[in-house]
């Protein structure tokens, strides 16, 4: 435990009296389930507080590709067949009551994608999705793969009548080695549901998310998912030892290496981690789960400036080395529209211009603390940080980590928010926000009340990882806005050579405006990719590239 009469002499000189609380050991089994918002699934706003607008009247340069053909009674027929309980297939073809319950797989969770599904699939197998993806490539009927619709880009939701093939149904974990920590596990487990069972047995999943309690394993892989312990054990690229996926025509591609060493060949699996869905359907996952830390500690500070902040960081990555396992950033106006909305009381006094969550996982409570404890007072007595909290408990602790997790759903309380996932150099990424606040007010769309569309523009983010979360809350999808954003944000951030999707994808969203971030080379070889695999190209159309 760290010593309350060591810390109380710097924290006296910097008057940041938070932090003379000692640092407190959590219990991993209980740190499991810390995440307030993940629990519970994201649900959608009342429809008549605001309805969505269908994608196609959003993007009306969109055309439905003539390719494919239109559903009749003859298809939802053979789908029945081959699936067999009624409840698998959710049939808005031949029944107009249909309706209501196809509308949670038709729009995403910010009620910003709406599509004119007809037909929702929920295979119980790979067998079953090789059978469905076979019947729909000889009919040129497309497909949308879809897990728990979390996403941000409008991937996972159909355009026009695309079928909705979703993966709920496959939630089974298939094995577990004790000695290793691999895991097997269909695509549609639900990521916090692995969590919870990796943790019974002492391990913790590689992956974090905000959405935990509602994403799929399967889904996560398909976008490269990032999260938050990306930090700590590095992307699904590395984490990932082999997947199982149907490819378009029904083919079953069983590359579910239990090795961490497999140097045979071309490593196909690579292909499909990130692609959305667009080569074949990813059907379940073996992955490389690390021992969940015996201690954790979350600190919870407050700077004045975003040079300070980067000191905060170079300082946690110094002294804290391998037990840092999250350096997450937030700005007075995040933590300030969390606070409004949620109305609860916030964890320091006063407002700072910019926050910080540390986080650091180990297996020794005793060493884990005395680092934190040196860290703490050397930050403080350099005046780096001039306010902080330690969690004392689990409670706290989950409240401390909500400050930065709640802060996604918060942002769309007055009707809307636009979200920009940017990997940017950590010198020049906060700059970007004040770029666009600034712009977006000088345009007259920022301000109070509802004559501005614009409520705030604030940034947080994954500072270990150079990742900014840029977002725009609004009073609505307005196009003036989304011309004042488009193409300058994506600008902005190629002249610092940045990337467009650092953790969030492309799907609708960033489709055309990839060429910010890769030359016309690469993108002709992601094309030459997509054909070989789809050359149909029945799989999540008016996507990707």
């Amino acid at each position: 435990m760290a010593s309350r009469s060591r810390l109380a002499p710097v924290l006296r000189r910097v008057g940041a009296r938070s932090l003379s609380k000692p640092v407190t050991v959590i219990n991993p089994a209980a740190y499991a389930a810390r995440h307030i918002s993940s629990t519970t699934p994201r649900r959608f706003r009342d429809s008549s507080a605001r309805a969505a607008k269908f994608t196609t009247e959003s993007y009306p340069e969109l055309k439905r590709d003539n390719r494919f053909a239109q559903l009749t009674k003859e298809h939802v027929d053979y789908f029945k067949g081959i699936l067999g309980k009624e409840s698998a297939v959710i049939d808005g073809v031949t029944t107009e009551t249909a309706g209501d319950e196809i509308e949670p797989f038709n729009l995403d969770w910010m009620r910003k994608f709406q599509g004119h599904c007809k037909l929702v699939l929920k295979p119980g197998s790979t067998e079953d999705v090789s059978k469905i993806l076979k019947y729909c490539n000889e009919n040129s009927l497309a497909v949308v793969p879809q897990g728990g619709n979390t996403g941000l880009v409008g991937g996972s939701v159909p355009v026009f009548d695309e079928i909705v093939v979703n993966t709920s149904r496959m939630n089974q974990i298939r094995f577990f080695d004790e000695d290793s920590g691999i895991l097997v596990a269909d695509c549609g487990v639900v990521l916090e549901v692995a969590d919870q069972y990796l943790a019974e047995k002492g391990y913790i999943f590689p992956l974090d998310l905000g959405a935990k309690g509602s994403c799929q394993i399967g889904g996560n892989v398909s976008t490269n998912a990032g999260g938050l312990r990306l930090l700590r054990y590095g992307s699904l690229h590395g984490t990932v030892l082999g997947i199982e996926a149907v490819l378009p025509d029904g083919t079953i591609v069983d590359d579910l290496s239990k090795l961490r060493k497999n140097n045979t060949g071309y490593d196909l699996k690579q292909l499909f981690i990130g692609a959305e869905g667009t080569l074949g359907m990813i059907t379940a996952v073996s992955i490389q789960c690390p021992k969940r830390s015996k201690a954790i500690n979350v600190a919870f500070l407050a700077v004045e400036s975003y040079d300070q902040l980067l000191q905060a960081f170079r300082e946690a990555k110094s002294q804290l080395g391998e037990i840092l396992s999250a350096f997450e950033m937030m700005d007075s106006q995040s933590q300030d529209i969390f606070h409004r909305v949620k109305e609860n009381k916030r964890p320091l006094e006063g407002d700072h211009p910019f926050y910080c969550l540390i986080e650091t996982s180990g297996s020794d409570s005793e060493h884990d603390n005395a680092k934190l404890e040196r860290f703490l007072e050397d930050i403080m007595s350099k005046e780096i940080v001039t306010d902080g909290v330690v969690a004392q408990d689990e409670t706290q602790l989950r409240a401390l980590w909500s400050q930065r997790e709640g802060i996604t759903e918060t942002l769309g309380h007055w009707g809307g928010v636009y979200k920009y996932d940017l990997s940017i150099p950590l010198k020049s990424m906060y700059q970007l926000v004040e770029d666009v606040r600034k712009r977006l007010e000088e345009m007259g769309l920022k301000g109070e009340g509802d004559d501005y569309p614009v409520v705030d523009v604030v940034g947080y983010g994954h500072m270990g990882d150079a990742n900014l979360h840029l977002n725009i809350a609004v009073r609505g999808y307005n196009k003036k806005v989304e011309e004042a954003l488009e193409p300058f944000v994506y600008e902005w951030v190629s002249k610092e050579n940045g990337s467009i999707s650092a953790e969030h994808g492309l799907g609708l969203t960033k489709k055309k405006y990839i060429g910010y971030s890769r030359n016309d080379g690469i993108i002709e070889w992601m094309k030459k990719i997509k054909k070989l695999f789809d050359p149909n190209g029945i799989m999540n159309p008016y996507k990707y590239i």
